[in-house]
């Protein structure tokens, strides 16, 4: 997939009303155009790492940050959010604190005309996104009068007008039903499959990982314990279960069946566990 977007060395992080490191020597590496999924048990460390990532940390949030951190080829801990503007952008969990517009159409141009684009750019812009996305009848609409799905594709395409390289989601579906988690996760698989972007997503859907993560990497107690491909990482049922990852439904079933001594090969996806149970 190409040289690294983003590079992450050694790093400690704790926030300035904390006494423990939240991240503890954590190191990573994501390519461009590559899709990491990051789970974890609550309290692991898995938004504070996009936090950083993003220039949040310490910049907006006050904290301390101890290591390397670079998004494509920029030291991210030197220049700060302001200055990542159109290389990396982030969606949080909760769309409120994003969509604060009275139209969906001023809601897109919003980021443009912050970053003090001229007035014909920010109108590309907002066309290209609502192109791209399928957002043309929502533009007049109110974005409190929409979904809690519709809302959070709006904060998403509302950060894609900085067209940026890097797109980092923090648990973009938490808040969601089941039909606005499915419109969201479509969107970013939309996204991944062809625009290129490199996404990096704290996500507990691990049933949607699977189907669209090119790597998951695994975190406990502020430091990756696992990473590789959704196969890879499911089928090391030991770690697995000790560092209190759900697994997809298909491998959870052949989890038990393995502590029964069958010994037969871990799905992660529906079609695999098809394949598996033929034999």
């Amino acid at each position: 997939m190409g040289s690294p977007a983003v590079v992450v060395k050694d790093l400690y992080v704790k926030y300035a009303v904390s006494v423990e490191w939240i991240l503890k020597g954590l190191s990573l590496n994501v390519n461009r155009g590559e899709m990491l999924i990051l789970m974890g048990p609550s309290g692991c460390g898995k938004s504070t790492l996009l936090y950083v990532i993003a220039g949040l940390i310490p910049w907006v949030v006050p904290g301390e940050v101890d290591g390397e951190v670079s998004v494509e080829g920029l030291n991210v801990t030197d220049l700060g959010y302001s200055k990542l503007a159109g290389v990396v952008g982030i969606v949080y969990q909760n769309p409120e604190m994003q969509v604060i517009t009275r139209s969906v159409k001023e809601e897109l141009a919003m980021v443009p005309e912050n970053l003090g684009l001229p007035k014909d750019e920010v109108v590309s812009r907002v066309e290209w996104v609502a192109d791209a996305l399928d957002l043309h009848r929502y533009l007049d609409r109110d974005p409190q009068s929409l979904s809690g799905g519709e809302k959070q594709l709006i904060a998403i395409a509302s950060v894609l007008t900085m067209k940026p390289r890097v797109l980092l989601l923090d648990e973009p579906t938490s808040m969601l039903d089941h039909k606005g988690t499915s419109l969201v996760l479509e969107v970013v698989s939309q996204l991944k499959r062809e625009h290129g972007l490199t996404i990096i997503a704290a996500e507990h859907r691990v049933e949607w990982a699977v189907e669209v993560a090119d790597r998951i990497a695994v975190m406990h107690e502020g430091r990756i314990v696992l990473i590789g491909e959704p196969q890879d990482v499911f089928s090391r049922v030991d770690e697995i279960e000790k560092y209190g990852v759900r697994p997809p439904g298909v491998s959870e079933v052949v989890y038990c069946l393995r502590r029964k001594s069958i010994e037969i090969p871990v799905p992660v996806r529906l079609k695999e566990a098809v394949e598996v149970f033929r034999l």
